[in-house]
């Protein structure tokens, strides 16, 4: 049984077996008997890495075993492992030669917190986002019968990523096609799972095997001479297995289903893995894990422990802490609460984000309101607009990198209809160390172009707090957007009053050049506009602009910069550019945010920096511009 740590080591631990695992090659020329020391001490190290880097967590503990087994059992990498989402690929990082990099891991220049095909041989397929795994395989289980290889594809899901319709069209498909593949499910939250134990790895144990796939082969030839004999036999089967395995769905759908089993007992995790090699079609292992197996805090509080910040070094000084207050996400969540009692309307849903969110008091005050419908985003656009349909007030709590797989149902299910649902979108533009899957790179851009969308962006936590009101009360869809963290500590006014819509704030009147920002880049624009003496405008509203601002502010001015903290390709500069061209205004014009590459993972403030977002980075690109005009 695996050993239970109770504290992140701070010297790196003693790990005589992983110093010879360094690759899966070295891994399987390891004997049966070693790997569980190697499960061991790769605990251990996983612990002791993510204490120096922090990172997601609890994952990677509770997939040691099956990471081990899998590359221990199968000849990765010319047979194809694809994790799901990534949260708990670090194991597979460590054993697949990148150990002495985990250092770096989610800095600038370092490994990704996430496995991406550039990094290694090994990760077969980026990742990020949930639910990909399986469409992934099966392209890949494709691929290779169609060039005439033997190579197997291997796709790990865990309970939470098969709830999203993409899972299930994926499932749904490979029986068709006969795909020789193997999915495993890492149960780690006991959702589907009842019988786990030593009748249910024996079962497994004989399900997989050779022997039994055989004489159910033999024994489907002879009865299948016997009129209805075999329907018989096929139903007595298949009533006996449901008794003990909850199997009936995939096998159903035509996969063969084996499990549940321990997904911390090594030797039957490989016995079974060998066996299921070995079968021809769609084979399904249904594992059961615990997330942070192994680490005692994690195991009791895995929500706690999903992620980690680094460990500061002993001893070393305290910085004393700026006061700050509440996140954005906190300022939502107490606005939906308040807006809730105003409203019995109002319903709130989350694609499994309860707690990214700050939804928490919300689903314990009014439960019956509450909505988690798990990572199923397009259900959750299209169940606000059936909502909507009848009356209900529906906000949609969701990241700006996740609405992104619901693109279609907010256009064709709520923006078609005009249905009033509200959507508050966190984590918008950069987000840090979890980098390109991760950023809210492309809401303004996606979401500008649709029509009759009233589109918002606050720079502080009052003017976030005014215009969910704001999107609230109006009549159709709307989007507030803000980022992840705090913000300027902003006096936070009680009560429910919405802003006018389309109306700008002129926070300092300047001369010669204007700084229009849209979001939470005033600060930065207000110390610009303090060295170069710039008038500078909080925009807020994307859509609809604020027109008679915007042409004032051309005629009195001799550039105009736009900013914000996304795509700069069709963001809202090119709204402002539009606008202008629209009014045959032709003046020079500087349109700063998120260049045109996938900004890599690295400190918020590093990232804003290289994007030149920064009060510098403005200040240098405002005074190259004027410079080139000649009015430097």
């Amino acid at each position: 049984m695996p050993k239970t740590f109770h504290e992140i080591p701070r010297v790196r631990p003693a790990t005589p077996v992983l110093d010879r695992a360094a690759t899966p090659e070295q891994l399987r020329r390891l004997g049966e008997a070693e790997l569980e020391e190697l499960a061991n001490e790769l605990r251990q190290d996983l612990l002791f890495n993510v204490g120096q880097t922090g990172g997601h967590f609890g994952a990677g503990l509770g997939v040691i075993e099956l990471t081990i087994a899998l590359h221990y059992v199968f000849d990765t990498p010319d047979d194809r492992l694809v994790w799901d989402v990534g949260h708990q690929a670090y194991p597979h990082k460590i054993l697949t030669g990148r150990r002495q990099r985990m250092s770096t891991l989610r800095q600038k220049d370092g490994l990704a917190a996430f496995p991406r095909r550039s990094e290694s041989e090994y990760d077969t397929f980026g990742v990020g986002h949930s639910s990909t795994s399986i469409s992934a395989a099966l392209g890949m289980a494709i691929a290779a019968r169609l060039q005439g290889e033997k190579r197997k594809s291997i796709a790990v899901i865990g309970d939470g990523a098969l709830t999203a319709g993409m899972a299930f069209e994926a499932l749904n498909h490979a029986p068709e096609v006969g795909a020789n593949m193997l999915v495993v499910l890492n149960d780690n939250d006991m959702s589907i799972s009842r019988n786990v134990g030593g009748m249910s790895n024996y079962l497994a144990k004989i399900l997989s095997s050779r022997t039994y796939a055989s004489m159910r082969e033999g024994s489907k030839k002879v009865l299948s001479r016997l009129p209805g004999a075999w329907e018989i036999a096929r139903r007595t089967e298949e009533y006996a297995k449901g008794m003990l395995v909850p199997g009936t769905l995939f096998e159903e759908l035509g996969w063969n289903y084996i499990g549940p089993i321990d997904g911390h007992d090594l030797p039957t995790l490989i016995a079974t893995l060998r066996n299921m090699r070995d079968l021809d079609g769609p084979q399904f292992l249904h594992v059961v894990t615990k997330k942070g197996k192994g680490f005692a805090p994690a195991e009791a509080d895995p929500i706690t422990w999903h992620a980690i910040s680094k460990l500061e070094p002993v001893g070393a000084p305290v910085a004393p802490k700026k006061p700050s207050g509440p996140k954005y996400s906190n300022v939502f969540g107490q606005w939906l609460c308040d807006m809730a009692a105003a409203d019995p309307r109002l319903t709130g849903i989350t694609p499994a984000m309860k707690e990214g969110s700050d939804l928490v008091a919300f689903s314990e005050r009014y439960p019956d309101r509450y909505f988690d419908v798990a990572i199923a985003e397009q259900h959750a656009v299209t169940l606000a607009a059936g909502m909507a349909c009848e009356g209900l007030k529906p906000v949609v709590a969701i990241y700006s990198t996740f609405l992104q797989r619901a693109y279609d149902q907010l256009i064709h299910d709520v923006a078609v209809q005009n249905l009033d649902v509200l959507f508050a979108i966190d984590r918008a533009g950069l987000v840090g160390e979890d980098g390109p899957t991760h950023a809210g790179s492309f809401d303004l851009s996606y979401l500008r172009c649709i029509p009759g969308m009233l589109i918002m962006t606050p720079s502080d936590e009052n003017e976030m707090r005014r215009m969910l009101t704001t999107g609230y009360l109006f009549e159709g869809p709307a989007a507030v957007r803000y980022p992840r963290g705090s913000g300027p500590n902003a006096t936070i006014e009680p009560g429910l009053a919405p802003l006018e819509i389309g109306k700008g704030v002129v926070r300092r009147q300047g001369k010669g050049v204007a700084l229009l920002v849209f979001g939470v880049q005033l600060p930065e624009a207000l110390q610009v506009g303090e060295t170069l003496d710039a008038t500078v405008v909080d925009m807020r509203f994307v859509k609809p602009l604020d027109e008679t601002l915007l042409r004032r502010l051309a005629a009195e001015h001799e550039l105009l910069v736009t900013i914000e903290e996304n795509s700069i390709m069709g963001g809202a500069g090119s709204a402002v550019a539009e606008f202008l061209a629209s009014e045959a205004v032709v003046m020079p014009m500087l349109q700063m945010g998120l260049p045109d590459i996938y900004v890599e993972h690295a400190k918020p403030s590093e990232m804003l920096a290289e994007c030149g977002l920064d009060a510098a980075g403005i200040e240098g690109a405002v005074r190259k511009r004027l410079a080139a005009l000649g009015k430097a």
